[in-house]
């Protein structure tokens, strides 16, 4: 039986493209049948229509809000027989809602598995993301062959919402990391150093880290084609901030990286990559 597959972005898509080169066969839904059309594969009507003609659904979607909106339209997810059927979730959603997600598909009878993932195109397009998954251990056993398809590492944090708390924290990580890199580039070459060079210097030094690694081909050809965009990291940073002060724990290195992520965005370069915050540092 077919995979089915929601949310067609650069990431859904490279995602898509990995199960495919698994030799699995993926039926997808995206709300503009016309943008997937070219991708030459079975396109269902509805979310309703793909749940019902396929056991395993995967979402992967900009914000709760859409994963909703999936769920509660006409023909929408819960409006389908969910019994037997899983869905796992590979948005970054918030850590609250995300517990309305468990409780209303499992309420319909289906298996709802909590996926935010860790990397971006090039990792989805080989397989190497990195997964942290929350929900029923069983429907983490049941999903975990799939999981193994696009992912290289794999997390069970049990606790339904800790997932997706989980995927906030790195995203402090890395969104920190970018800013700070981003930052270091334009210095150095403000001295007069080339930046090839000084980017292969950080890589060996104290800059040496995965976002680095994965940034420093598109610092240097300034290839702002996003693989993660600046609304996505901006938007997760500020479900950060609602997390920390719903502890009442305040955060430091967040809040300056969010808001250079947000005047991206309001400069209307929030659908370039991350990266580009480069370009306000130059």
């Amino acid at each position: 039986m077919a995979i089915g597959f929601i949310g067609l972005g650069n990431l859904g898509s490279a995602i898509v493209k990995r199960l495919l080169d698994q030799k699995e066969e993926v039926k997808i839904y995206n709300r503009t049948k016309s943008k997937v059309e070219h991708m030459g594969l079975d396109i269902a009507n509805s979310p309703k229509e793909l749940v019902e003609e396929c056991d395993t659904v995967f979402m992967c979607l900009f914000e709760s809000a859409a994963v909703e909106n999936i769920f509660e339209m006409q023909n929408g997810i819960l409006s389908a027989d969910l019994k037997g059927k899983t869905i796992i979730d590979l948005t970054t959603n918030h850590y609250e809602k995300v517990l309305t997600f468990h409780e209303k598909i499992e309420k319909k009878g289906g298996n709802y598995l909590e996926s935010p993932i860790f990397g971006s195109v090039p990792p989805a397009l080989q397989g190497a993301l990195t997964i942290v998954t929350s929900g029923k251990e069983s429907t983490f056993e049941l999903c975990k062959p799939f999981l193994q398809k696009i992912g290289k590492e794999i997390f069970y944090l049990k606790e339904k919402g800790k997932a997706s708390k989980m995927k906030l924290i790195n995203n402090l990580c890395l969104g920190s990391f970018m800013a700070t890199i981003a930052e270091c580039t334009a210095l150095g070459e403000a001295c007069d150093i080339n930046k090839s060079e000084l980017l292969k210097i950080l890589g060996v030094g104290g800059g040496q880290s995965l976002v680095l690694k994965g940034k420093t081909q598109k610092l240097i050809d300034e290839d702002f084609s996003a693989h993660f965009s600046n609304s996505a990291i901006y938007k997760d940073l500020h479900t950060l901030q609602d997390l920390a002060y719903s502890m009442n724990q305040p955060l430091y290195t967040a809040a300056i990286p969010k808001e250079l992520f947000g005047k991206m965005k309001k400069e209307g370069k929030g659908e370039e990559d991350f990266c580009s915050i480069y370009k306000l540092f130059k």
